[in-house]
């Protein structure tokens, strides 16, 4: 399939020039008279100035993706090697479920290409074309969303934006093995649906909770196959381009800390950034904030790891045991990063192990005689 038959060029005014060598945009292949070899590429960058599941659409600007683009050329160029190419951006469909399918398409080509789709939205329910793309493939896949709220409304004539949770929930065929939910803000959301996520065994944490643990964050994104980002996680501080005049949420430097995590993360295969209102964004600090997230990211690719050899030297490998119970919990370390992953043994005998991401403070947990949440939780998974 021809990707360039989706895509609209970006405008040469804005991109075709480039001044300071040692910036970001020096290092792009940006689409603005022929489409790139993206096949060359490690990272793409996607827009999607497709608004059309949100409150207000007829009034908007949709020019979202190309604010980001501005401020994101503009940065100093990371440590890594930089193999990006920005596509440009998505022409929409005829309907909004066209352009879900569209993107389902792109995306789906992008990932089993080996490549690290960047998602520049556009409204929140374009995640739902995002994990589409993964359909395909012949195995279940990790979601972590990072939102102020949950968009599980039920109302028949709820906005998309506002329900695109439920249908990746509801999605048949079912291939969501775990999902993660990161930012919540309680007195936004209803506490009966957080009780209906619970008994599903998802893990949910509250913006405090985020806060307080920052790096038992860390363990939680590197689980995830795809990533969604809400502006509306971010404080209107720092984010004023949202429709959500939040005081409350993360910081700038909260969510730079997150995506720097998702970066690093090996397993992670796609990453969106929705949200973004250009029109209430007067002085482009929410482009500026989104555009040094989507920096962290691409630095923490270029921080990965690689295939993961757990009986490498690369890694220490600890075994603990419980006083009532014959049975051992095993760990792993790496060497050089420090992080920590945890074997969960299928109790049932029918399936093998499976390594997961865990913390230091799990394995604490073990070596204190009690079984780590995470291991109960990834068991019920099994």
């Amino acid at each position: 399939m021809n990707l360039a038959i989706f895509f609209e060029p970006l405008p040469e005014e804005l991109f075709g020039q480039v001044t300071n060598p040692k910036t970001v945009g020096a290092y792009l292949a940006p689409f603005i008279h022929s489409f790139p070899d993206w096949r060359s590429a490690e990272v793409v960058l996607i827009g999607l100035p497709e608004y059309r599941g949100t409150v207000d659409a007829s009034n908007l600007t949709y020019e979202g993706p190309n604010r980001i683009r501005k401020e994101l050329y503009r940065l100093i160029k990371g440590t890594g090697q930089w193999l990006v190419m920005d596509l440009g951006n998505l022409l929409p469909g005829i309907h909004l479920e066209d352009t879900y399918l569209r993107l389902k398409e792109v995306v789906e080509m992008v990932v089993d290409s080996g490549k690290f789709p960047i998602l520049l939205g556009g409204s929140h329910d374009l995640t739902y074309g995002q994990f589409l793309g993964y359909e395909h493939l012949s195995k279940s896949v990790n979601l972590t969303l990072i939102d102020s709220q949950l968009d599980v409304a039920i109302e028949d004539d709820a906005l998309p934006e506002a329900n695109h949770l439920q249908r990746i929930l509801l999605h048949e065929p079912n291939y969501l093995l775990g999902f993660t939910h990161l930012a919540h803000q309680a007195y936004l959301t209803d506490a009966s649906m957080l009780g209906v996520l619970e008994k599903l065994h998802f893990e949910l944490f509250r913006i405090g909770q985020v806060r307080q643990q920052m790096q038992e964050m860390e363990p939680v994104l590197r689980q995830a196959d795809l990533i969604s980002f809400d502006v509306s996680a971010i404080r209107h501080q720092d984010a004023p381009g949202q429709l959500q005049a939040n005081p409350f949420g993360l910081t700038g430097e909260e969510a730079c800390q997150l995506c720097w995590y998702a970066g690093q993360n090996d397993q992670l295969s796609s990453i969106g950034f929705y949200g973004y209102r250009p029109e209430l964004d007067h002085r482009a600090l929410t482009a500026t904030t989104l555009a040094t997230m989507i920096w962290y990211t691409i630095e923490g690719f270029y921080q990965r790891q690689g295939t993961l050899d757990f009986h490498s030297n690369h890694f220490l490998k600890f075994s603990v045991g419980f006083h009532d119970n014959p049975n051992k919990m095993f760990f792993y370390k790496n060497r050089h990063t420090q992080k920590w992953w945890m074997q969960v043994d299928d109790l049932s005998g029918q399936r093998p192990p499976l390594i997961v991401p865990c913390s230091y403070q799990d394995y604490l947990t073990a070596a204190d005689g009690e079984v780590p949440n995470r291991w109960i939780l990834m068991q019920t998974r099994l």
